[in-house]
């Protein structure tokens, strides 16, 4: 499991959630908005201290960015 694209991607899905943009979590956060869109892509590889800071940002826990996401079983199994 590449652990860049899971924090990346999970990140994304959160902030879509939440109704921000990159633009608002980089002045929530203080990471550049370069850097939030590099992470979202799976080109970062941040710190433990950086994923706990971008969870605060977010007002989610930092097991939300690290943890995979699980099949949503009201979907059906193709």
């Amino acid at each position: 499991m590449d652990m860049r694209a899971l924090v990346g991607e999970n990140f994304a899905r959160l902030r879509r959630e939440k109704g921000l943009t990159q633009e608002e979590v980089e002045a929530r956060s203080g990471f550049s908005q370069q850097y939030l869109s590099d992470l979202e892509r799976g080109k970062r590889n941040p710190t433990v201290i950086t994923v706990y800071e971008l969870a605060e940002a977010l007002g989610v826990s930092y097991l939300d960015l690290l943890t995979p996401r699980q099949p949503d079983s009201r979907q059906p199994k193709r």
